[in-house]
């Protein structure tokens, strides 16, 4: 229930980003010797007006500030920022000091919905334990049987149905809506072992999925205020905070759901002496990946959440980029249609790649990878260091520093990927041989890099890659003219008003 009008809230939260917002610039300003002179009153409007800008707005002072720069606090935030996109800083923190940072308790407050038991929001031995357990699951022979069978099930029953039906049709659809869902019902395949059937013609209403993107968007305001502002928000129920207080509540239904139900199929299971289903959390109630007892129930609706997460904001959100890229390089595409022809077999309905041939799709894979380079799912990493440091840039960092690392802003330093580094190209990703060119991950940061560097990179990869492909060999996919393209004000980089395309089955063309 709302305390105050909507308006009246909107404009509340709007004044409070404002303000914060000023306050970043004076000090950013202020720590380089220039001089900021606007009046509030004259600088609020401007402020207000490009708040929109703010991935690029952090760029070009990252740019001035060749890489690195420190916000000092002040009273109402008595902890300084130092923001950097250095690929040696990031080495540093992230490889090879790897020990000394953390995530740290503000880190946890602020992804508070998410959990306190998963590899996103834990440090240390317990960070250890959640990622062994991932691994063990990610590695098992039978995940790999999983997911061949259920991508291509995905793509048969929910895509191509919901592609067919726009392209007959003449419809628009929205193209970022429809990657969520195809990566959606993924994830909660490989997680609960169920599919959800969110991908349907009409895209149905998935509470669970509105709950996680509510999520992200109040976190990234928990990262922009002081931790005061925030919790004033969610005491008055206004705001992003409203809705995150209401996700948390639908999350914990939906995973205590399916706890429960799981729970009595893996009994049901053992009576009839038949294996139960392949999943996470079918792997905490029966030991097939996870060895020792079940853990709690907070700690499967921590990795479960975890990993519906992980898996479809991260891998949505770059297909939805990817496809934007495409329709403002459509020589890409030909190319990307080029390669698919040499791995490809034709059906009386559709033209499909074996998942088994994804791995030979270099072309494809590189675009993929320029495409996380330009716009990193989760553009932002936060760390802590827990002593004293002194970062390869020269700037020295304490317990009272938070150290936010930009991968948007690292892939437009011309010093770190060259001149032509805003510039969509598969090719830098290719070697004179014909191979993919390897990339520290310290530079192309999509994946973290060092000890906490994404485990299910491959996986994700395939998710990706047999989507696209089946689109680009099967239609012709037209980004509708002039739809507003930009992203949201949030943890992940999605779009803010999704991706609207009409698509044509290419046997008609």
């Amino acid at each position: 229930m709302q305390l105050l009008p909507y308006s009246i809230s909107l404009q509340y939260y709007c004044i409070i980003l404002a303000i914060t917002f000023l306050v970043f610039l004076i000090y950013v300003y202020t720590k380089n010797k220039v001089i900021c002179t606007f009046p509030l009153v004259g600088i609020l409007p401007q402020i207000l007006v490009n708040i929109h800008r703010f991935h690029d707005m952090l760029t070009e002072i990252l740019h001035e500030t060749k890489g690195t720069f420190v916000v000092k606090g002040a009273w109402f935030v008595p902890i300084d920022m130092l923001v950097t996109c250095d690929p040696a800083n990031i080495h540093s923190m992230m490889a090879a000091n790897f020990s000394k940072y953390v995530k740290g308790p503000e880190w946890r407050k602020r992804l508070a919905i998410f959990g306190q038991h998963n590899v996103i929001n834990t440090d240390f031995d317990e960070w250890k334990l959640h990622r062994n357990t991932y691994r063990a699951f990610l590695t098992h022979h039978k995940f790999q049987e999983l997911i061949a069978n259920i991508i291509p099930d995905i793509i048969d029953k929910g895509v191509i149905p919901v592609l067919e039906h726009v392209s007959e049709r003449g419809l628009m659809v929205d193209l970022q809506e429809l990657f969520s869902r195809y990566t959606f019902d993924f994830a909660n395949m490989i997680a609960i072992g169920s599919n959800p059937n969110s991908l349907q013609i009409g895209f149905p209403e998935s509470p669970f999925a509105k709950a996680l993107d509510d999520a992200w968007e109040a976190i990234f305001v928990r990262h922009l205020v002081p931790e005061s502002f925030w919790k004033l928000l969610r005491w008055l129920r206004i705001g992003k905070e409203s809705k995150l207080s209401s996700g948390r509540k639908v999350i914990d239904k939906f995973c205590e759901e399916h706890i429960s139900t799981t729970k009595k199929e893996a009994m049901a299971a053992a009576r009839e002496d038949h294996g139960a289903s392949f999943s996470l959390l079918n792997c905490y109630l029966t030991g097939q990946a996870v060895t020792g007892p079940a853990p709690a129930e907070k700690v499967m609706r921590d990795m479960i959440t975890n990993t519906i997460l992980a898996t479809r904001d991260t891998c949505s959100t770059a297909l939805s980029w990817f496809f934007w890229l495409l329709s403002k390089n459509p020589s890409v595409e030909i190319k990307i249609r080029e390669e698919l022809l040499t791995t490809t077999t034709t059906t009386d309905q559709m033209v499909m790649i074996n998942l088994v041939d994804l791995s030979k799709l270099v072309y494809l894979h590189a675009a993929i990878c320029e495409t996380m380079r330009l716009f990193p799912p989760a553009p932002y990493q936060s760390r802590t260091p827990i002593e004293p440091q002194t970062l390869p840039s020269g700037h020295n960092v304490n317990p009272n520093t938070n150290v936010l690392i930009s991968a948007y802003a690292m892939a437009r330093m011309a010093s770190v990927w060259g001149d032509d580094c805003r510039e969509f190209k598969p090719e830098r990703w290719i070697t004179e041989n014909g191979k993919i060119k390897y990339e520290p991950p310290h530079k192309f940061f999509a994946f973290n890099t060092g000890p906490r560097i994404c485990l299910g990179k491959d996986v994700a990869f395939m998710v990706m890659k047999a989507i696209t492909a089946t689109i680009i060999n099967n239609y012709d996919v037209q980004v509708v003219e002039n739809h507003p393209v930009s992203p949201k004000l949030s943890i992940m980089f999605r779009m803010k008003h999704g991706l609207l395309a009409r698509v044509k089955n290419r046997k008609f063309v």
